[in-house]
């Protein structure tokens, strides 16, 4: 079972919560004191938390199962770390029956504006994440002082006055979580660009598509290990491209080392790459990254992509190593005039690899889908298969819903 968003906000703040109780005097852990306090060693622990798992460390991945996931608990840390410092700045953490007392002194002008900056910092960093209006180049940007925010958060912490000692649980969690975030942002921040597994690679070849493209590339060095439904982070070595953005390697492991790239023109930093790449640019893939795998040793298989979710299916389908695929009934559902690749391309494909096609220009409702699906599962008995989706949130509910 992997932790998800729920999870690791639940924990963070029970354990907040918890530690933070037995700071203060136990006539007074039911009070409105007692809870600001508490929210703002919550908020602290979420921030950090947050700041943890943007470093994008493997072992991370294992713990939520793919890093797509670890961004969805990134993102929901963030916003309960805003609403929990929220409740902190709204009441009074203190009471004159507590003895508090700074970890760090500073002057008394220091420690209230630094008061003050945090939770601006931490309100500046939730709007801007969330804000989707924003140029990425411009967010990705603002999105980086998140680092350093944490370290005006921490000089909070060890600047004001509180019950919570250094040496108390509260304090040994608190300077636990502290660690933990600047490590992560200090290894994001400073470190990634150099020690993190990546490659250097020169596109190859370019195949347009309907606001798509499909991207070729070969090392130029050594090249990166990776598995067929994996991922990576595209950087292209050009002026207005160098944002590293992850998309699905659509190819299997060969011999030279190739990868491969399905990009849609979603957003302003996609339209441009799929307008503007060419062969001969060069490029680093930070990878691999990504928790999609075929099972092993099922009876029925059953894969549904929606649009440029066909990627990962793409590269299970270009495997050499990969057996099994008779037992695959791939359900394509596809944009007239958008498919990439189109139907006609997939069916040759799929139809050298032995695996039934269905493709579906009509949306999660269509009865060829419905009937299709039932007559599968009713045939091979529910318990005997495996599906594997890769498409949008609204094709997931509606097959949800079916099954």
């Amino acid at each position: 079972m992997s932790v998800n968003a729920r999870h690791a906000v639940v924990f963070l703040v029970a354990i907040s919560f918890g530690l933070s109780a037995l700071s203060v005097p136990a006539e007074t852990r039911l009070g409105i004191a007692s809870l600001s306090l508490a929210s703002g060693v919550a908020g602290f622990s979420l921030m950090a938390g947050a700041a943890l798992l943007a470093s994008r460390w493997r072992w991370l991945e294992a713990v939520f199962g793919g890093l797509d996931r670890v961004y969805q608990v990134h993102k929901w840390l963030g916003i309960w770390a805003l609403v929990m410092a929220s409740v902190h700045l709204a009441f009074k953490a203190g009471l004159s029956s507590w003895d508090v007392a700074p970890i760090l002194s500073l002057p008394g002008d220091v420690t209230r504006l630094v008061r003050q900056l945090s939770f601006v910092a931490l309100m500046l960093i939730v709007l801007l994440a969330l804000n989707r209006k924003i140029p990425f180049s411009t967010w990705r940007w603002w999105h980086k002082l998140s680092g350093p925010f944490l370290l005006i958060v921490i000089a909070h912490w060890l600047s004001i006055k509180s019950p919570i000692l250094l040496h108390s649980p509260a304090g040994w969690w608190l300077a636990g979580m502290a660690t933990l975030g600047v490590l992560g942002a200090g290894w994001k921040l400073l470190l990634y660009p150099w020690l993190s597994s990546h490659a250097d690679y020169r596109i190859v070849g370019v195949t347009p598509g309907q606001s798509a493209v499909r991207i070729e590339l070969l090392p130029t060095g050594r090249a990166i290990a990776f598995r067929p439904g994996q991922f990576g982070f595209l950087v292209l070595q050009v002026e207005g491209l160098r944002e590293p953005h992850p998309f699905t390697l659509a190819g299997a492991p060969d011999a030279e080392g190739r990868v491969v790239f399905m990009i849609r023109a979603l957003g302003d930093h996609t339209r441009r790459l799929v307008a503007e790449a060419v062969p001969g640019m060069l490029a680093a893939v930070y990878a691999p990254f990504g928790k999609f795998e075929r099972r092993a040793n099922s009876t029925c298989e059953i894969w549904i992509a929606g649009g440029v979710g066909i990627s990962p299916f793409l590269a299970w389908l270009d495997d050499a190593q990969a057996s099994g695929l008779e037992r695959v009934n791939l359900f394509y559902f596809h944009t007239p005039g958008r498919s990439f690749p189109a139907p006609h391309e997939l069916a040759e494909l799929t139809a050298a690899r032995g695996v039934a096609l269905t493709c579906i220009d009509s949306g999660p409702d269509s009865p060829a889908f419905a009937d299709a699906l039932t007559t599968i599962v009713r045939n091979a008995g529910a318990e005997n298969v495996d599906i594997d989706f890769c498409g949008p949130a609204g094709l997931l509910h509606a097959t949800r819903a079916l099954l």
